[in-house]
């Protein structure tokens, strides 16, 4: 369990460090030996980032399973256990299973993760958020009565091959920061550059490229489906994925000085 040391220096201002962080930098900086007061405060219930990520993902992967496989009760009892006969269904439901397996796998041995936790009701809600819009996307996606997209087999192809390419886009960036973290440690702070692998070359044009192939991946997964709950989902995710990418782009910017200027946040060459 964390605690905070919050470092009381005048009414307005309170400087709070996470107590299970404190490095050796960080201690010799302390006014120790002036006026200071420390207080400790138990943040709650915490969850590591292993385990957090773990749980937003398998609660996906297997509620959209339960409707692609139409158990009991979640239509009439005379589509249990039926399948569609609709191709796009069952790519759909690959083409879901295959992203969260994905993630999973990147969490396990790809991610590297500090020791810091996640507040409980904070992974709860996170949890609500992804449970919710999985089970929604698949209720409609798979319910009996669901009809394929417009211009059939070819919207359905193009939008797959841009979905797989953004999967191995997304797949490539989160190797290519782990190999950046690994290369001089945690104290050797370098901004990431594009490799020989080709997915990475987005890195010319925008910061954070992992989220560009995210938002890529369920655009492209919106138009083979042609469904709006996973619209909506994609829509919600590009306003999140943009906050964290912002963030992320002004704080390369602020501590590189020989950072790129043509670089993005997310977008190339428009956010």
């Amino acid at each position: 369990m964390n605690s905070l040391v919050c470092l009381n220096r005048n009414r307005k201002t309170k400087l709070c460090i996470l107590f299970s962080h404190l490095d050796d930098d960080v201690l010799q900086n302390l006014p120790v030996g002036t006026t200071t007061t420390m207080y400790f405060r138990d943040l709650g219930p915490q969850i590591g980032w292993t385990m957090v990520f773990l749980a937003e993902y398998i609660g996906p992967l297997f509620i959209y399973l339960l409707f692609y496989f139409r158990v009991p009760y979640i239509y009439s009892q005379q589509d249990a256990f039926t399948s569609s006969s609709n191709s796009v269904v069952t790519l759909a439901c690959a083409c879901h299973t295959c992203h969260y397996i994905k993630r999973l796998i990147e969490t396990v041995f790809v991610h590297r993760f500090s020791h810091g936790t996640v507040p409980l009701r904070t992974t709860v809600r996170s949890c609500v958020y992804y449970w919710t819009f999985s089970a929604w996307l698949a209720f409609y996606i798979n319910h009996p009565l669901y009809t394929p997209p417009s211009y059939g087999d070819m919207q359905v192809n193009y939008a797959l091959a841009i979905f797989v390419l953004c999967e191995a886009g997304n797949f490539s960036i989160h190797v290519a920061l782990n190999n950046l973290k690994s290369e001089g440690g945690p104290k050797c702070r370098k901004f990431p550059r594009p490799t020989k692998n080709p997915f990475t070359w987005l890195f010319f044009l925008v910061s954070c490229p992992n989220y560009t192939y995210e938002v890529g991946a369920w655009a492209s997964f919106s138009v083979m489906t042609q469904c709006l709950p996973v619209a909506l989902f994609t829509f919600f995710g590009l306003i999140q994925m943009t906050i964290w990418a912002n963030g992320k782009h002004k704080a390369y910017t602020r501590e590189f000085k020989d950072y790129p200027h043509l670089r993005m946040p997310i977008i190339p060459l428009l956010l």
